[in-house]
C-alpha cells in the first residue's frame, strides 16, 4: 500500500505489515525536525485483514512504527505512519530504547550521505510464534531496518531482538537479511553489495531529538 512518506507490504497471515520502504534525503530529515510531532493510532480501512487496536490492550507490547513518524517531513505523511498498517508488537525496552535510538541515528546518516534508502520490517523465527489479540497479531522475534547509501554504493541492516530485557542488536549484510527472512530489500543491488559488511554507525542516545 502506497502512503504519501512510505510504502509498506502487509500480510493477512501474520496480520502486520512485512517491510516498509522509505526514500530520505537530506532535505526531508530536516524539515521532519521542525515539525512538530504528533499523532493517534487508528485502524486502516483499506485492510480488513489487519490489526486492531484492541489487539494491543493489555497485550505486553507497544505499538512499534516501521517508518518512523519522526522521518516525515509534513503532517499528512506523519499521520499515515500512525495507521495499524505500519505497526507491529514491539516490546517497550526496544521501541523506546535502542529501536530509537536507531531510527535517530539512521536521521543523521541521511543528513550526512544526502539521501538514504530505508526498508524495515519484522522477523518471525520463534516457534510456535506468539500472537496478540482477537486477531492473532504476530509478534516478531526481532525487528530489522536495511539502509543503502547511494553516494557510498554500500548497504547494511541493523537487527534487534524483540525481548523484554535489554534488547540485543547487531549490523549484518542485506545476503544474512535474506538468508534468515527472504525479503530482499534492495533486490536491485548487484550481488557484492549484498554480500559486502557495512558497518553502520552504532546507535547514540538521545540528544538533539532528531
Amino acid at each position: 500500500m502506497c502512503n504519501h512518506g512510505y510504502a509498506v507490504l502487509v500480510s493477512g497471515v501474520t496480520h502486520t505489515p512485512l517491510w516498509a520502504a522509505e526514500h530520505l534525503s537530506r532535505e526531508s530529515v530536516q524539515e521532519a525536525g521542525r515539525l512538530h510531532r504528533a499523532g493517534s493510532f487508528y485502524e486502516d480501512a483499506r485492510w480488513p485483514e489487519g490489526s486492531h487496536l484492541s489487539d494491543f490492550v493489555h497485550s505486553g507490547y507497544t505499538r512499534g512504527h516501521l517508518a518512523p513518524s519522526a522521518d516525515q517531513p509534513d503532517p499528512k505523511a506523519q499521520f499515515e505512519t500512525f495507521a495499524l498498517s505500519n505497526i507491529v508488537p514491539q516490546t517497550a525496552s526496544l521501541n523506546q530504547g535502542q529501536w530509537a535510538r536507531i531510527e535517530r541515528t539512521v536521521r543523521r546518516l541521511a543528513r550526512k550521505e544526502g539521501e538514504l534508502y530505508v526498508v524495515t520490517g519484522p522477523a518471525f523465527h520463534a516457534a510456535p510464534i506468539p500472537t496478540i489479540g482477537k486477531s492473532g497479531v504476530f509478534v516478531p522475534s526481532s525487528t530489522w531496518k536495511a539502509v543503502y547509501s547511494p553516494r557510498r554504493g554500500r548497504a547494511g541492516v541493523y537487527v534487534c531482538k524483540n525481548v523484554k530485557g535489554p534488547p540485543r542488536c547487531n549490523v549484518v549484510t542485506v545476503a544474512t537479511l535474506i538468508r534468515n527472512t527472504g525479503v530482499n530489500p534492495f533486490p536491485a543491488l548487484p550481488d557484492t553489495v549484498q554480500h559486502t559488511f557495512w558497518r553502520l554507525p552504532s546507535p547514540r542516545r538521545l540528544d538533539d531529538g532528531n
